[in-house]
């Protein structure tokens, strides 16, 4: 797998979009578009002089579409787009989408729908489930048209596991010790999913606890968050996979139903029939943790099996080894980097009306933080040599770490249970849900609406 952004552009040459509908052709403005991968030497010569004439940004997104992919062309097409910009940033793609992520006010020409979607279906008709021009206009959306971004994959490219076969603890031999799981339990149920496996396949749909559940995992930002996907109001619940779509580098999840887009971060519909609907996926708890830890902790635990009905190297350090390695970011994205790195892990809680995110690096040497979100009291546990956090509430107390559990103000100790904090009399103290992250995802999507343990 590629690891730079430069070497990930690369792999993608003119020849490998067909065209997918034949426009009407009275715009000169989708003609010009056009002609940067549909067009002749001589077409596409008039049709960039001809947005170089009519002197607006607003082709800009439609060229940064014609550019990330006539890579023959690139030249010619930067240089109409820093004759309308000012900007002089070269043939790099991410470094125009960046530039784009930052300049919202430049609203993109109409004919951006039709062009990208010719292009997009290109590559994969079904494509148009998604990508209706209905769901497109930019009152309809969510989301900036212009920043959805092709993953490299066609729909269910990246194929998620519907109610995948489970084998016991004992029989998962071929996980290493120190392999990495996503930790589930719901009403006594207790599953574990490597993320060795997860990895090639992004998402899961099940039936855990009696509770229907999606766990989306999104490789690029780190983040595996799991949603219950019965949701007030609808028949069924939903069923999710991968569109091949990102935005911001987060994947965008769709539902079987609708084919609504979704975004993975925050469980809501963001393009399709389901905007303005008011569904928001209620988060499960969900832990990461090494699977020496979890069959310990869980010997009755079921496992993900090998046998997934896929062909993958299901190899420990496998699936984007490179990608996990390298500091850069595959895909553009905005990020704060002044007090944190962009592919610094944090712990993500989104409860109780507020958004808080604690460094995990800040557990080094403090396996137990006492905190609050909002006005809520929390205590974490954490331990980033597995990548491992737990939050639940803590009401009045204050704990510490202690032989086999937690310790309160008063020296009674607590049991600690994936549910709840257990003391002696039975009083319990609920889990919170949340998840692991990279700090640009959730820099970039809640950095202005949340707050960070600073220790």
């Amino acid at each position: 797998m590629s690891v730079t952004r430069r070497q990930f552009t690369g792999i993608l040459g003119a020849g490998m979009l067909a065209p997918g509908a034949v426009w009407a052709q009275e715009d000169p403005v989708l003609n010009a578009l056009r002609s940067t991968l549909f067009g002749s030497q001589a077409e596409f010569q008039d049709g960039m002089a001809y947005l170089a004439r009519r002197g607006n940004p607003d082709v800009v997104p439609g060229l940064l579409t014609g550019m990330r992919f006539a890579r023959r062309r690139q030249f010619e097409i930067v240089d109409v787009m820093q004759s309308l910009t000012g900007q002089t940033l070269g043939p790099d793609w991410f470094e125009w989408m960046l530039w784009q992520e930052k300049n919202p006010q430049i609203v993109p020409h109409p004919s951006l729908i039709p062009f990208k979607r010719e292009v997009l279906l290109g590559i994969d008709q079904n494509f148009d489930q998604f990508l209706r021009p209905e769901y497109l206009q930019r009152d309809k959306m969510k989301i900036r048209l212009e920043e959805i971004t092709w993953g490299g994959v066609v729909k269910d490219g990246i194929p998620s596991l519907d109610h995948p076969t489970l084998i016991s603890a004992r029989s998962a031999n071929y996980l290493k010790d120190d392999d990495l799981v996503f930790g589930v339990a719901i009403n006594g149920d207790v599953r574990a999913y490597p993320l060795r496996i997860m990895g090639w396949h992004e998402m899961f749909n099940e039936v855990i606890g009696g509770v229907p559940v999606a766990l989306a995992y999104c490789t690029l930002c780190g983040s595996g968050i799991l949603f219950e996907t019965q949701a007030a109001g609808r028949r069924k619940p939903f069923v999710f996979g991968s569109s091949g779509f990102l935005y911001r580098s987060n994947k965008l999840m769709f539902d079987r139903e609708t084919h609504s887009l979704w975004n993975q971060y925050t469980g809501k519909p963001v393009v399709g029939p389901l905007v303005g609907s008011g569904i928001e996926l209620k988060q499960r708890p969900v832990v990461i943790t090494d699977w020496k830890s979890w069959k310990t902790s869980h010997p009755g635990s079921k496992v993900l099996s090998l046998r997934t009905g896929h062909r993958r190297n299901y190899g420990s350090g496998v699936v984007y080894q490179d990608y996990f390695a390298s500091s850069e970011l595959m895909f553009p994205a905005l990020v704060d980097q002044s007090a944190h790195r962009q592919k610094d892990y944090v712990f993500a809680v989104r409860q109780f009306g507020a958004a808080r995110a604690w460094p995990l690096q800040a557990f080094k040497g403090k396996p137990v933080i006492n905190d609050a979100i909002g006005n809520r009291p929390l205590i974490l546990m954490g331990d980033p040599s597995k990548r491992a956090v737990r939050a639940y509430e803590r009401g009045p107390h204050q704990f510490t770490a202690a032989a086999g559990g937690l310790q309160d103000q008063t020296g009674q100790l607590w049991t600690v249970t994936e549910e709840a904090l257990i003391a002696p009399d039975g009083t319990r103290l609920p889990r919170v849900a949340g998840h692991i992250s990279y700090w640009f995802a959730w820099d970039n999507y809640l950095g202005d609406a949340s707050s960070v343990y600073s220790g």
